[in-house]
């Protein structure tokens, strides 16, 4: 009894040469150029028309506690600071060290005042 042949695996088949489906369709009116969207639907993004009220994050506490694995949270802000904890007893001391920048941070109490 012998083993089935395998089949050749070296070289890929040559890529089709007809028109693919995904290729679109020449437009009615003869002009040949693709129709790109609905009638009646923007084609082009427009801005945003809410407009912001002034505010941007200056600050931010990021913390990532997978199940079973050691918590670690980043404090970042604009002024500079950017400290890193790895830990329980670290990450909380860290959480509450950000809360207390939030209210010192020179750039944040500067924006506050220009606000009032």
């Amino acid at each position: 009894m012998s083993t089935p042949r395998r089949p050749h695996l070296k070289s890929l088949p040559p890529p089709p040469t007809d028109p693919s489906t995904a290729d679109p369709a020449p437009a009615a009116s003869g002009s040949g150029a693709p129709k790109d969207v609905a009638e009646g639907v923007p084609s082009s993004v427009r801005s945003d028309p809410q407009t912001g009220d002034g505010r941007y994050p200056i600050a931010w506490l990021t913390i990532s506690a997978p199940r079973g694995a050691v918590p670690s949270a980043t404090s970042i802000c604009e002024c500079g600071r950017n400290l890193f904890a790895a830990g329980h007893r670290k990450v909380l001391a860290l959480i509450d060290d950000h809360n207390r920048h939030r209210t010192r941070c020179p750039l944040r109490t500067t924006e506050e005042r220009i606000a009032t």
